[in-house]
C-alpha cells in the first residue's frame, strides 16, 4: 500500500514538473507550438463543434465495439497470455508488447495537454480525471511491463489491436477532458465525483496489488501456473480484472460523460469475459482450487 501511495506521489510530482516545464517556455514558444497543433486540428475539423461531435461519435462507436466484442467472446477467448494462439500472428515478446501497446495511452494525452489548446485544463475536475487516467497508464506502460516474470508471448494481431485501441482511447478521454468537459462549480464535492474517485483509487490499488501477487507466484525463470492466494484472490479468481473494472467504473462515475462510460463498458466486457474464463481454467487445472472462490464479483459471481 505504501508503494502505491509513493507511486501516486511520484506521478503527481511528474505532472508538476511537466507543468513547470510548460510554464518556463517563452510566450513565443508556447504560441508557436499551440499554433502548429491548432492548425493541424483545423485541417481535421472545421470547428470545435465538429470535433466534439466526432468525440461523441467515437464514444458511441466504442459502445458498439463493446457489444461486438461481447458476442465474439462468447465463442473465443481474447488471444493473449494463457489463451495465446499462433492463428493470430507471430509472437511478440510479452514485455515489448505490453510496453509498446500501452504507451500511446500515456503519450497521446500528454501530447494533447502540452501542445494543443486546452480550454478546460485549469479546472480541478478535469485535472483530477486526467491524473487518474495518466496514473493508470504510467504504471501500465512504464512500470508493469518490466516487472513481468516469464509469461507467454503476445500474438501480433492482439498486440496491434491493443496498440490502436490505446491511441483511440487516449485521444478520446484526454481531448474531451482537456478541452470540452464542462463541469458545474463544486463538482469535486459532488457525491458522484467523491464516490467515483474513491472507487477509482480502490480499484487501482486492487489491480496493482493483484498483479504483484501474480508476479510473485513465479520464481525467476519459471513459466508455469499456480493458485494465487492473498488479497482479493481469496474471494475471486480474477482479482486483477475486478480491480480494473472497479477502477474504470469509478472513473466513469466521477467523469459523468458518455466518453468515460463507454470506456468503462468496454473494460467490463473484455475483462469480465477473461475473468470468467480464468475461473473455469483454474477449476479444471487444479483439483484443490478453493470451491468457495467466485470468478469475478466477491460472494456473487
Amino acid at each position: 500500500m505504501g508503494g502505491s501511495f509513493g507511486f501516486l506521489h511520484g506521478v503527481s510530482l511528474c505532472c508538476g514538473r511537466v507543468t513547470k516545464y510548460y510554464s518556463n517556455l517563452s510566450s513565443t514558444e508556447v504560441v508557436f507550438r499551440l499554433a502548429i497543433m491548432d492548425a493541424l486540428l483545423k485541417t481535421l475539423f472545421s470547428s470545435e463543434e465538429q470535433e466534439l461531435y466526432v468525440l461523441d461519435c467515437l464514444a458511441y462507436l466504442m459502445m458498439v465495439m463493446a457489444f461486438i466484442t461481447f458476442v465474439t467472446l462468447l465463442f473465443e477467448h481474447v488471444p493473449y497470455g494463457r489463451y495465446a494462439s499462433s492463428r493470430y500472428g507471430f509472437p511478440v515478446n510479452v514485455k515489448v508488447a505490453w510496453f509498446v501497446q500501452e504507451l500511446p495511452a500515456f503519450l497521446v494525452p500528454l501530447s494533447l495537454v502540452l501542445w494543443c489548446p486546452c480550454a478546460k485544463i485549469m479546472h480541478l475536475p478535469n485535472q483530477s480525471l486526467l491524473l487518474m487516467f495518466l496514473c493508470h497508464y504510467v504504471q501500465r506502460s512504464l512500470i508493469f511491463p518490466f516487472l513481468i516474470r516469464g509469461g507467454k508471448s503476445t500474438p501480433f494481431i492482439s498486440f496491434v489491436l491493443a496498440f490502436v485501441f490505446c491511441i483511440y482511447n487516449g485521444y478520446l478521454q484526454a481531448r474531451y477532458l482537456s478541452h470540452y468537459a464542462d463541469y458545474p462549480p463544486g463538482w469535486v464535492t459532488h457525491p458522484c465525483f467523491i464516490i467515483g474517485s474513491c472507487m477509482w483509487f480502490l480499484g487501482w490499488i486492487i489491480n496493482i496489488h493483484s498483479d504483484h501477487i501474480l508476479r510473485n507466484l513465479r520464481k525467476p525463470a519459471e513459466t508455469g501456473y499456480k493458485i494465487p492466494r492473498g488479497g482479493m484472490f481469496e474471494y475471486v479468481s480474477g482479482a486483477n480484472y475486478f480491480g480494473e473494472i472497479v477502477e474504470w467504473a469509478g472513473f466513469a462515475l466521477a467523469g459523468h460523460s458518455i466518453h468515460s462510460a463507454a470506456f468503462a463498458l468496454f473494460t467490463l466486457i473484455v475483462l469480465s469475459s477473461r475473468g470468467m474464463a480464468h475461473h473455469k481454467w483454474y477449476l479444471t487445472k487444479f483439483e484443490n482450487y478453493p470451491k468457495s472462490r467466485k470468478a469475478l464479483i466477491p460472494l456473487v459471481l
